[in-house]
């Protein structure tokens, strides 16, 4: 019979279209984390990052869940939880208070982000994280922490991130099922960031692009805060549909294709390979070349890195990507993807993998494990745990209280 861990085992679930990814972790000193199981099963009842069929995705996630406890020979009560979807939004916001004893203490800190997020929304939303970018006093210059500094006036901007109240539910629910505790829910960007970026990267200026299979997430980072985010409805499903519709096959066949043979940059096309293709009709094969992959998978490439490009352009945002663009996520390891960026962008493009994993296989070097492993790390480093179930009479309000608590977790 497996043990249960209360202290130092920490569990991440990445609810991605396409995958479930489950990371069984020990805490480390100095918020490293250790590898103890990983779960990897493909995804039901999700599309395009929101859950469609919650009987579904609970048995997805409970077979990622049993994976990864065979594994790490552990059972686990309580877990992170990633979330994304179309359904996400953001903005910017300013907030200011008059400090009463002319010193600011932590409730004026407290009371000029609750300032700032005071926002019209839209009907069915709620905050899901208030994110400082800086504070200042008497419109002086701007501070990372305030606190016990003197002034008569605190201001505070705040990247507010938004998403739809049902789909949290939803997601909940689902964990639910699978008879796992939500302990945070965490914007899957902010973790994947979390995971791949560098303090130089973010102190810097750079833009993180997590390419899922139902959608691509968009973090600007600059002075160490984040900046913006966003969510683009493309990702690599698309680039997968695009094959099986351009050459007439399986979806599966087109996946398959697009992992072994998938190219995005026809100037990398080197050998034109031929390559045999299941028909859709069923049981029959024929062949096609490479350069036809190319020429379904580079306009693809183009649209969705152009629309990450000129949102940023449309923001006025281009000045903060200093230290480049970082593309992270299964989307990620499409070859010549880098090359698309570098093109669109004009400024260096690196693939971003997990950093500073101690002691794990090469396998969790992929990019596919970013907001996996950033989880555990939001995880390593919360100093209160919110553990709620179906009996817990606050319910989904106690969740997001403790969501929009999260005013410094990424900093």
């Amino acid at each position: 019979m497996k043990r249960v861990f209360t202290n130092k085992i920490l569990t991440a679930i990445d609810v991605g279209t396409t995958k479930i990814c489950v990371l069984i972790g020990h805490k480390l000193e100095e918020g490293q984390v250790e590898i103890l199981g990983i779960g990897k099963v493909p995804s039901e009842g999700l599309r395009k990052g929101v859950v469609v069929d919650i009987a579904k995705a609970a048995r997805s996630i409970k077979k990622a869940v049993n994976e990864a406890q065979m594994m790490a020979d552990v059972v686990v009560e309580s877990a992170t939880v990633g979330i994304s979807g179309a359904h996400i939004q953001s903005r910017n916001a300013y907030g200011a208070v008059p400090l009463e004893h002319g010193q600011v203490r932590q409730e004026d800190i407290n009371a000029v982000i609750a300032a700032a997020k005071a926002i019209p929304l839209a009907e069915g939303q709620k905050v899901l994280h208030v994110l400082p970018q800086y504070f200042s006093l008497d419109g002086q210059e701007r501070l990372s922490d305030p606190l016990g500094m003197h002034g008569i006036r605190l201001e505070v901007q705040v990247h507010i991130i938004t998403g739809s109240f049902a789909s949290v539910q939803d997601l909940v629910k689902c964990c639910q099922m699978a008879e796992v505790k939500v302990q945070d829910v965490v914007l899957e960007q902010l973790a994947s960031a979390q995971a791949v970026l560098n303090d130089d990267e973010r102190e810097l200026g750079v833009a993180m692009l997590d390419i899922g299979g139902g959608t691509a997430d968009l973090a600007i980072y600059q002075k160490g805060s984040i900046r913006h985010t966003m969510v683009v409805p493309i990702a690599g499903n698309h680039f997968t549909n695009d094959l099986a519709i351009g050459l007439r096959t399986t979806v599966s066949d087109a996946e398959r294709i697009k992992r072994e043979y998938g190219l995005a940059c026809s100037s990398l096309l080197q050998q034109d390979k031929e390559i045999e293709v299941e028909m859709v009709q069923g049981g029959k094969t024929r062949m096609v070349h490479q350069s036809q992959l190319v020429s379904i998978l580079e306009p693809r490439a183009q649209e969705l890195l152009s629309l990450v490009h000129e949102e940023i352009l449309h923001r006025n945002l281009e000045h903060l990507l200093v230290s480049g663009l970082v593309i992270t996520g299964g989307g990620a390891l499409l070859d010549g993807l880098q090359e698309v960026a570098q093109d669109i962008f004009q400024i260096p493009v690196r693939i971003g993998r997990p950093a500073h994993i101690h002691d794990v296989s090469s396998m969790l070097q992929s990019p596919i494990y970013a907001t996996g492993y950033g989880l555990l790390l939001h995880a390593t480093h919360q100093q209160h745990s919110f553990n709620f179930d179906d009996q817990d009479k606050r319910g989904m309000s106690g969740l997001l209280i403790r969501m929009k608590s999260w005013v410094s977790d990424f900093f």
